[in-house]
C-alpha cells in the first residue's frame, strides 16, 4: 500500500513537472507573474491582464528580470515625477528589445484594436 501510494505521487509530481516543462504550465506561472508584477508597480488590473501575456510570450525570463530594474529604488517616489526620472528608470533596464515590448503591450492594451499586431 504504500509503495502505491509513493508511486502514485511520483507519478503526479513527474506529470506536474512535464505540464510545466513542455505544456503551458510556465508560460501561464509567467504570465501571471508578470501580471502581479504590473499590478504592484501601479498598472490597473485590466491593463496588466492584457499586458501580461503579451509581454510572456515575447519576451525571455532573462528580459522580464531586467524590467524590474524599472521599480522605484531608495529616494524614488512609486510613479516617476517627470520625464527624466522615467527616462532614467527606463535605461536601467538596459535592454532596448524588452523596453520595447513593454510600450508596445501597453498602447496596444491601452488603444485596443489600433495596435492589435503590435
Amino acid at each position: 500500500m504504500g509503495r502505491a501510494l509513493l508511486l502514485l505521487i511520483l507519478l503526479a509530481a513527474l506529470g506536474v513537472g512535464a505540464w510545466l516543462y513542455f505544456g503551458d504550465g510556465m508560460r501561464v506561472v509567467t504570465e501571471r507573474s508578470v501580471e502581479v508584477a504590473l499590478v504592484e508597480a501601479g498598472v490597473p488590473e485590466e491593463q496588466a491582464g492584457c499586458m501580461a501575456p503579451r509581454m510572456a510570450e515575447r519576451l525571455t525570463r532573462d528580459q522580464l528580470r531586467k524590467l524590474q530594474n524599472v521599480a522605484p529604488q531608495e529616494g524614488e517616489t512609486t510613479v516617476p515625477r517627470d520625464a527624466g526620472e522615467a527616462l532614467a528608470r527606463i535605461r536601467r533596464v538596459d535592454d532596448p528589445e524588452a523596453v520595447e515590448v513593454t510600450v508596445r503591450a501597453a498602447a496596444a492594451c491601452a488603444f485596443g484594436g489600433i495596435f492589435e499586431n503590435l
